[in-house]
């Protein structure tokens, strides 16, 4: 294959092609001193969720502090670095729910901005999800508060403007934090792929998935087309469902050889941080190494993984195989990590094996 990116990636990529259904929150990120941190009880480098003592922290970092608003919540952030890879609007569509206030608002515009087709349902009696954003030199505290966007119903789905996105659709993509939101939509875009042949993704999210949401997940494996997952992540599903293996290759085999409902095999990604990439396609491993990047450049790694996997969908929309996709994933992942939050600045250079290590 050539070294070589045509001039518009996305030239030829229909609208609606990837839809992603998630947990949409308006990440609410600024400087603030130790003080910040003492008075909410906060820890630098820490991630915890919202209590009731935390609730004016978020109007308190926009009246008192120079915000910047992100679009977040980690299905529209790999949706987001999709955008930015493939460079056509509204490639990507997602469907989550937010609040009807001023939050919603500018969460909306910023999705749109990054170029993702915003569906979103309306909660009129919760707040819009957010996540405050303390950052302390070089640390981040994260601060959720889910609010709107746990309340998505399925009957979200049958709208018209859903139902149009849906059947335009060829690739879906979920994450396993919305099993604890509404696994119901999940299955039904699940059972629609599966039916009408198309491909469905999804990311585990979290080590705790396959702990506290065991049931929703056993029934959702065996529409997963491509699954994704990090190191930590697969320790614990392997656990959980009992495997042989410990390393990170007999994992990512074993999940592959989990029952599916179609004869295609299951792919199987697993990120190890600055260690190889395991792909497993077809029953087979291939181990694809990351190319070492200087400390003092990595500003904020909470990205990493939304970003690994945008980059991935991005080529797999496009047709490309496997190993392109992991190499867009690294490329992704490593742009975003140099910078804070899931962010990225100036137009995407990717070139297939830019990742070129041997």
């Amino acid at each position: 294959m050539e070294d070589t990116e045509s001039p518009c990636v996305g030239c030829c990529v229909p609208e609606s092609l990837l839809l992603g259904v998630g947990n949409p929150l308006l990440d609410i990120s600024a400087v603030v001193d130790e003080s910040m941190l003492k008075k909410y009880d906060l820890k630098a480098n820490d991630a915890i969720m919202a209590e009731e003592k935390h609730k004016p922290l978020y109007h308190e970092l926009m009246e008192k502090f120079n915000a910047d608003y992100i679009a977040g919540g980690s299905v529209q952030n790999s949706l987001r670095v999709v955008q930015w890879l493939i460079k056509k609007p509204k490639v990507c569509t997602y469907f989550g729910c937010v609040g009807d206030d001023k939050f919603a608002n500018i969460l909306k515009e910023k999705a749109s901005s990054d170029g993702v087709n915003v569906i979103y349902q309306v909660n009129k009696e919760h707040p819009t999800g957010t996540c405050a954003v303390l950052v302390t030199g070089s640390n981040r505290s994260l601060c959720a508060n889910l609010a709107a966007a746990q309340k998505f119903t399925e009957d979200h789905l049958a709208t018209e403007e859903c139902q149009k996105a849906i059947s335009k659709a060829k690739f879906f993509y979920s994450s396993g934090f919305f099993l604890a939101v509404s696994p119901a939509s999940m299955m039904q875009l699940a059972k629609h792929a599966h039916e009408n042949n198309l491909t469905f993704a999804f990311n585990f999210s979290a080590p705790f998935v396959s702990k506290f949401f065991k049931d929703p997940l056993d029934k959702l494996l065996p529409y997963v087309d491509v699954f994704f997952g990090n190191i930590d992540e697969a320790a614990e599903f392997a656990k959980d469902y009992n495997f042989k293996g410990t390393k990170a290759e007999e994992i990512a085999l074993e999940i592959a050889q989990l029952p599916k409902l179609t004869d295609r095999r299951r792919v199987v990604v697993i990120t190890q941080a600055k260690d190889p990439v395991v792909l497993v396609e077809n029953g087979e491993v291939n181990l694809t190494q990351v190319a070492p990047l200087s400390p003092e450049l990595i500003v904020d790694t909470n990205g990493a993984g939304d970003a690994f996997t945008g980059g991935f969908l991005a080529q797999l929309i496009l047709g490309k195989p496997y190993k392109e996709c992991v190499d867009c994933g690294i490329y992704a992942a490593r742009h975003v990590i140099q910078h804070s939050g899931c962010t990225f600045t100036g137009k995407s250079e990717y070139k297939y094996k830019y990742n070129n290590v041997d």
